[in-house]
């Protein structure tokens, strides 16, 4: 029996990256859609680097419909579909909702559409702990009830894994959830991270970018939360760890594991780390100052959500490996990287 051929939405970006590494170094065949606009075609020959693998690339905006039966129909024998694209900004969902809900939600409702066309039954979602609002009770659970969505981009969230309960309670579909936490780090070679186009809106790159002297200074949004130190709480995860809880999910899926046709995974570290913890990690362990700031709250942020991670390893066979420390310097190892690669271009 030949490899089995894994479709990845969203490829060459930040947890696709990884992701499909992952994927290739446990035996699966890769092919990578990705529209570019949030990514880079580096990543491509960055990922043989590190394989020595170089997976198929198909350049495809996922709203186009045409485009995207054109890749299943070249792409034989896929057998399972992991969906990253997707836009990603909490901050600007809420400033554009609009934008975020015809392309998340469109984008999944395609790509159901294409693999009930294909007969492709699996498929895994890259979901989010911004479906739990600003829950009520820590840590949440698989089953903590859903409160309302703080930002557009978590209400597509909420409506993605709706969207797939139901349609695989009818259809020939088989569907992961993974509510992803706050990834964070880089692949150990340094040859793939986080790289955002633009100014970023997660924590990390804008550490990164700031300690690196990209961005004049840092803010902090809000420090009068009711956490211990005032910031914001949050489950970092290790973006290896979670591409590795992708392969996990593909293995169930494909070696008949699944006890139901829609599963839900917490994939977190089941630790409640604050923005000024993190800040204070990066400093100690890469021995770098940041030029930080105290701002006011920003809008989508929930006080505190960190995850129970039980049924992740209970069920699903996986559990975080990398701790606070190899998330900063891994972080601070590609930043680092990134600029002596610039240099040398």
């Amino acid at each position: 029996m030949g490899k089995q051929k894994i479709l990845v939405t969203g490829g060459l970006g930040f947890i696709g990256s990884h992701t499909v590494v992952e994927l290739q170094q446990a035996g699966y065949d890769v092919v990578i859609l990705d529209d570019l606009s949030n990514s880079s075609l580096q990543v491509l020959d960055r990922i043989e680097k590190i394989t020595a693998a170089k997976p198929t690339f198909c350049q495809v905006n996922i709203l186009d419909k045409k485009g995207l039966n054109e890749l299943f129909a070249a792409e034989k024998s896929i057998a399972a579909v992991i969906h990253f694209a997707a836009f990603k900004a909490v901050g600007e969902s809420v400033i554009e909702p609009l934008k975020y809900f015809h392309n998340n939600l469109l984008s999944l409702l395609h790509l159901l559409e294409c693999m009930e066309e294909f007969e492709i039954k699996n498929i895994v979602f890259s979901s989010s702990a911004t479906v739990y609002g600003d829950p009520e009770e820590l840590p949440v659970t698989e089953t903590t009830p859903f409160k309302k969505a703080l930002s557009a981009y978590g209400s597509t969230k909420q409506m993605g894994e709706e969207i797939l309960e139901k349609t695989s309670a009818v259809k020939n579909i088989r569907a992961i959830s993974l509510r992803y936490f706050n990834p964070v780090g880089a692949h150990a070679s340094s040859l793939i991270g986080e790289l955002p186009l633009g100014v970023p809106n997660n924590l990390m790159p804008f550490i990164t970018q700031t300690a690196a002297g990209l961005r004049r200074q840092l803010t902090v949004f809000g420090n009068d939360y009711d956490t211990p130190d005032g910031t914001c709480l949050r489950d970092y995860i290790h973006v290896v760890d979670l591409a590795r809880a992708h392969v996990k999910s593909c293995d169930r899926l494909l070696q008949a594991g699944m006890t139901e046709k829609y599963e839900v995974y917490n994939v977190g570290t089941g630790n409640a780390i604050s923005v000024m913890e993190m800040i204070k990690a990066f400093e100690t362990n890469n021995q770098v100052k940041l030029n930080y700031k105290i701002g006011e709250r920003r809008a989508g942020d929930a006080t505190a959500v960190y995850a129970d991670v039980k049924k992740a390893s209970q069920v699903l066979g996986w559990k975080a490996e990398l701790g606070l420390q190899e998330m900063v310097t891994s972080a601070w190892n590609w930043q680092t990287n990134l600029m002596e690669m610039a240099t040398v271009l």
